[in-house]
C-alpha cells in the first residue's frame, strides 16, 4: 500500500506539471511540460546521487581518513549496512555547521548516505550510529530515488510556477494576471502537499527499521530531539535556496523564515520520539543515558579524538 499510495502522488505531481503547462501554453504547452517531467525524471533516476551531492557539496570519506571520528563514522556506517544486507553505500560529510544527515541514490547499489560536520560534532557514537541506521533504512526501502524524483518536480513545478507570471498574464488566459498570481501561490502549495504525503509516511517507517538496524530506538529519539533543537537555530542556506530538498534529511532543515517552509515534509519530531520510545518498551531496552550527559565531546571534527582510558563514556573513546 505505500508503495501503491507513492505512485499515485508522484502521479499526481507529474499531472500537476502538466496542469501547470496547459495554462501557460495550452495544450501544447501541457505536453511541453510533461515531456520535460519525462526527461527530468530520467534524468534523476541516473543521476540522483550525483545531483544531491553535488548541490550539498558532499565530500566522500572511506576508512582511511586521517581524523578518528570521521573513521568511527565511516565504520559504523559500513557495519550497519553489511548488518543489513545492503551493499556498500558510498559514505559522505557535509561542510555545513547545521546538524542533519540523509540519504540518496536510485537504489541500494548506488546509495550514498551523508552526515554534516554538525552532525559529528553534536552527537555521541551511538546516536551517530542511529542516525545514520534511519538514513540506510532509507536505502533498504528504497525512499531514495523516491525522494529525490519528488524533490526535481516539486522545485520543477515552484519555478514552472513563477515563470507564468512572465508568459501567461496576459489578457487571454484565464483570470488574466489575478489567476496567474493565484497559480504562482497554489502550485507549489499543492506540491509540497504531495510532498508532505509521500514524506511523512516513509519518516516514520525509516525510524522503525533504522532503530531494528542500530539496535537502539532511544539513541535515534535523543539524536532526533538534539538536531531539532539546534537546526532551528543554525541556518542551511543550500537548504534555503533549494527548499524542494528539504525532505531527504532526517529533520527539517529550513528555519521556516520563507513561504516555501509553510508546509513541513517531515512529521513532528515529539510523534517520532514517542513512536521511537514505544519501540525500545516494546522490546524490552531501557533508556541509555539522558542526552545532556551523553552528549559530552571533545573537540571538533578538524582534531583528533583522544582516547585514554580515563576519559568518561562518550561518544568516540
Amino acid at each position: 500500500m505505500n508503495h501503491l499510495k507513492t505512485f499515485v502522488l508522484l502521479a499526481a505531481l507529474t499531472a500537476l506539471f502538466g496542469a501547470v503547462g496547459l495554462w501557460i501554453g495550452g495544450f501544447n504547452g501541457m505536453l511541453i511540460a510533461l515531456a520535460i517531467a519525462a526527461a527530468m525524471n530520467l534524468f534523476s533516476y541516473w543521476n540522483a546521487d550525483k545531483i544531491v551531492l553535488r548541490l550539498y557539496r558532499a565530500q566522500p570519506v572511506d576508512e582511511t581518513h586521517p581524523n578518528a571520528m570521521v573513521r568511527a563514522y565511516v565504520d559504523d556506517v559500513l557495519e550497519m549496512a553489511a548488518g543489513a544486507g545492503l551493499p556498500r553505500p558510498k559514505v559522505a560529510i557535509i561542510p555545513s555547521d547545521q546538524p542533519n544527515a540523509f540519504a540518496t541514490g536510485r537504489d541500494p547499489k548506488n546509495a550514498a548516505v551523508c552526515a554534516t560536520t554538525g552532525l559529528l560534532d553534536l552527537l555521541t557514537r551511538e546516536e551517530v550510529r542511529a542516525v545514520m541506521a534511519h538514513e540506510l533504512a532509507h536505502v533498504k526501502n528504497r525512499d531514495t530515488l523516491t525522494m529525490t524524483v519528488t524533490a526535481t518536480i516539486a522545485g520543477a513545478i515552484s519555478a514552472l510556477a513563477n515563470f507564468a507570471l512572465i508568459f501567461g498574464g496576459d489578457r487571454d488566459r484565464p483570470g488574466g494576471i489575478v489567476g496567474t498570481i493565484a497559480l504562482m501561490l497554489l502550485a507549489p502549495m499543492a506540491a509540497a502537499l504531495v510532498q508532505m504525503a509521500i514524506s511523512r509516511s516513509r519518516e516514520y517507517e525509516a525510524d522503525r527499521v533504522g532503530a531494528e538496524i542500530a539496535g537502539d530506538p532511544h539513541a535515534l529519539a535523543r539524536a532526533l530531539q538534539k538536531i531539532e533543537a539546534h537546526a532551528r537555530r543554525i541556518m542551511n542556506p543550500t537548504a534555503e535556496r533549494n527548499p524542494a530538498s528539504a525532505q531527504l534529511f532526517i529533520i527539517n532543515p529550513l528555519a521556516g523564515k520563507g513561504a516555501d517552509n509553510l508546509f513541513s515534509t517531515h512529521p513532528a519530531t515529539g510523534n517520532r520520539v514517542r513512536a521511537l520510545m514505544e519501540i525500545g518498551e516494546r522490546s524490552g531496552l531501557r533508556p541509555g543515558p539522558a542526552a545532556s550527559a551523553a552528549a559530552a565531546f571533545t573537540g571538533p571534527t578538524g582534531t583528533s579524538v583522544p582516547t585514554t582510558s580515563d576519559r568518561p563514556r562518550g561518544p568516540w573513546g
